[in-house]
């Protein structure tokens, strides 16, 4: 595995860590214990790993080496009490509302770096700035792709919670055999429309920082 292969695998689980933690805080905080007690309220990965060792390495080895080194794919998950989403859905929104807004926060931080660095003529800051770009597309991929409205991806839990009328629905749509595969092909689809607009946004911000 090159070193930039390597950069893309540790970004992707830093990235995946800090969203599940952000999940697991902000279900704490609402009154579900149940990921804290697991030791998800943490940004070690390795509680993440232990949880999902193939979304959280296999996967994105897999990913990585069959793109060419070009993309990392991964995924991880918290454990949360379906009771309490259930009796508090205002409470459940929020809590799946953190773990995207974790990976835009972490995007702008990345921004930022990319601003402060763009400029500088080193070698260090060349390589900051490459870990820095990735850092911002693969956050843009976890915030825009987690916050589509399918299940299990957390828009489905968002709407649910401003909505609760529509819990019936995704409830049945849960229940369908193979529901995840219709969920990632047409998740995959509604990537190539609603992701490069974002990503474009985000590139004019950072050029209007700069």
């Amino acid at each position: 595995m090159d070193t930039e292969a390597i950069v893309y695998l540790v970004v992707l689980i830093i990235s995946l860590t800090f969203h599940e933690a952000a999940h697991a805080l902000f279900a704490k905080l609402g009154g579900d214990l149940t990921a804290y007690r697991t030791g998800q309220v943490s940004l070690n990965p390795i509680p993440h790993i232990q949880r999902e060792p193939f979304g959280m390495l296999v996967l994105p080895i897999l990913t990585i080496f069959m793109s060419g080194g070009s993309m990392a794919f991964g995924y991880a998950s918290t454990p949360i009490d379906p009771e309490w989403a259930w009796r508090h859905p205002g409470k459940a929104a929020v809590m799946a509302a953190a773990g995207p807004l974790s990976n835009l926060l972490l995007a702008v931080v990345a921004m930022l770096v990319l601003v402060f660095t763009g400029s500088a003529d080193t070698n260090n800051a060349a390589a900051v700035f490459k870990i820095a770009n990735v850092f911002l597309v693969l956050n843009t991929v976890l915030f825009v792709f987690n916050l589509i409205p399918l299940p299990p991806l957390d828009g489905a839990t968002v709407v649910e919670g401003l909505v609760p009328k529509a819990r019936n629905f995704y409830g049945w749509l849960s229940s369908q055999p193979f529901s995840w595969v219709i969920t990632m092909v047409v998740a995959w689809n509604l990537m190539k429309v609603v992701f490069p607009p974002v990503m474009s946004l985000m590139i004019d911000l950072y050029r209007a920082l700069r």
